[in-house]
C-alpha cells in the first residue's frame, strides 16, 4: 500500500467480456479521482474495443487522458516490477483472460503486467463479468485469489436505489476502488 503522501500508479486492463460500461464508468471516476493517481496506464483487448464500441455505440475510450498501449508493447513501464506501479484493475475481465492469469502465461502486456503485480505483491483486482461460473472459473479465480489477487465480481448492489444503468454500474466501480485504496465519496452501508 502507498504511503498516504504518494500518488497511486494504475494500470487499467479491459478484457473482452461483455460489461463496457463498467470500464466506461471506471474511467470516468479516475478522472474525478484524477488528484490521488500520478499515472493511469491503459491496455484494452480487440474484443474489449470491439465490445465498447457495440455496447456504448461509441469510440470514446479515445478521448480519455490515459497512456494507452497496445496489447504487445512490453516496453510499458508496467512490464516490470521496478516502475512501482501499486494497483491493476482488470475490468471487465474475461474468463479467458482470468485463465491465462491464472496460470502465469505472460503472453501479452495484460498476462504480464497482472503477473509483475502479483510477484511485486501489490494489488490486482478483477472484475469478471459471466455467469454462471463452471469449476474451471471457480477454480481459476481460487489460484488468482490465493496469489493474492481480490476477485471483484460485476455484481452491483441496490441500496443507493441507482436509477440509471450508470448509476448501477457505479455501485461496482465504488467497490473496485475502495478495494484498491482509493479515497471517494461513495454510498456506506449504515
Amino acid at each position: 500500500m502507498l504511503k498516504s503522501n504518494k500518488k497511486h500508479r494504475i494500470v487499467v486492463a479491459v478484457g473482452g467480456s461483455s460489461g463496457s460500461l463498467y470500464a466506461k464508468v471506471l474511467f470516468d471516476r479516475l478522472l474525478e479521482l484524477r488528484d490521488q493517481w500520478e499515472h493511469v496506464g491503459v491496455v484494452m483487448s480487440d474484443n474489449g474495443k470491439y465490445n465498447w464500441e457495440l455496447e456504448l455505440g461509441n469510440q470514446d475510450y479515445l478521448n480519455y487522458p490515459f497512456q494507452f498501449y497496445g496489447k504487445q508493447d512490453f516496453m510499458a513501464p508496467f512490464a516490470s516490477g521496478s516502475a512501482r506501479y501499486n494497483l491493476m484493475i482488470v475490468c471487465p475481465c474475461s474468463m479467458g483472460l482470468l485463465a491465462r492469469m491464472a496460470q502465469g502465461l505472460s503472453t501479452d502486456l495484460v498476462t504480464r503486467a497482472a503477473d509483475v503485480v502479483l510477484k511485486e505483491r501489490r494489488r490486482l483486482i478483477l472484475v469478471p463479468r459471466e455467469t454462471p461460473y463452471n469449476l474451471i472459473h471457480l477454480r481459476n479465480m481460487t489460484a488468482l485469489t490465493e496469489a493474492g489477487a481480490i476477485i471483484c465480481p460485476a455484481t452491483p448492489s441496490f441500496y443507493s436505489k441507482p436509477d440509471t444503468f450508470e448509476a448501477l454500474a457505479l455501485t461496482v466501480v465504488d467497490r473496485v476502488l475502495d478495494l484498491g485504496g482509493l479515497d471517494l465519496d461513495t454510498f456506506r452501508w449504515g
